[in-house]
């Protein structure tokens, strides 16, 4: 480590707010080069929040850091060795037909919550903004028109169990039985992926209810840790071209702040 450091000119070195620091420094005074801090996103502490913070005044500490080293020339860093994280690219859809296996309705079991009331409330407001800074390609209120298309549904929550869906609406509950009925591999237009996994209920009272598909960025059989839910009472074949609304679903015991720094911490 202390070799890369020196064969690649770098002159900071960064490590996370709360974690160990003890190598970081270590390092540093070996190759003598300076320390600076990065904020986890996915975490801000109690006394940050006490303190006034929030991701967005985190983000912007981070890229001050940050910038020490991005406006300064240097060589050009070469990347280490090594596998890449394989599930960080599933997670944005790119994988091989052949990696995707069938998956069970208890892979989604629980309580479940809709993001649309955070959206509807502001919760999410921090979110838009972080991503309009870190792509800079859309305003925060063009990401929240997306995002509002995309989480809007009058479902209030879902529970789930290994074989019935409980859809509740104003508190009016609609809970059927279900099967699983396959999965439908969609190809989309930015060239990256994504897996519908179908399930169909053959009780007659279902109606709009009666097909449902689960997306939440994995191909294997995995506990959810949200997902967004597609369903209708014609066909799955129909809920295929659904692609501008996906209702999305976090833990019902997951807080506001929790569910956005999620969000925040997966951009």
């Amino acid at each position: 480590m202390k070799e890369y450091v020196s064969d690649n000119d770098i002159n900071y070195i960064y490590f996370e707010e709360n974690a160990n620091d003890k190598i970081a420094r270590t390092l540093a005074d070996e190759t003598g080069v300076e320390l600076e801090v990065l904020n986890p996103l996915e975490s801000l502490t109690d006394e940050q929040m006490d303190n006034g913070e929030d991701y967005i005044s985190v983000m912007e500490d981070n890229l001050a850091a940050l910038e020490k080293t991005t406006d300064i020339a240097g060589e050009e860093i070469q990347p280490e060795e090594g596998p890449q994280e394989e599930e960080h690219t599933v997670y944005n859809g790119y994988f091989e037909d052949e990696e995707v296996e069938d998956r069970s309705l208890s892979d989604y079991a629980g309580d479940w919550q809709s993001v649309y009331p955070l959206l509807e409330d502001g919760t999410l407001d921090q979110v838009f903004e972080y991503q309009s800074k870190l792509n800079q390609d859309q305003s925060p209120q063009e990401y929240k028109e997306y995002y509002e298309t995309g989480y809007q549904t009058d479902v209030d929550e879902i529970k789930i169990t290994d074989n019935s869906i409980n859809f509740i609406v104003d508190g009016e509950n609609h809970e059927y039985e279900y099967e699983y009925e396959g999965y439908e591999i969609l190809d989309y237009e930015g060239g990256n992926r994504g897996v519908r996994y179908n399930f169909e209920t053959q009780d007659e009272n279902a109606g709009e209810y009666k097909y449902v598909q689960f997306s939440d960025h994995s191909i294997t059989p995995t506990e959810s840790s949200h997902f967004h839910i597609f369903f209708g009472g014609e066909s799955q074949e129909d809920l295929y071209d659904q692609l501008e609304n996906w209702p999305t679903y976090y833990p019902e015991d997951m807080t506001k702040e929790e569910i956005a720094q999620e969000m925040m911490a997966h951009e």
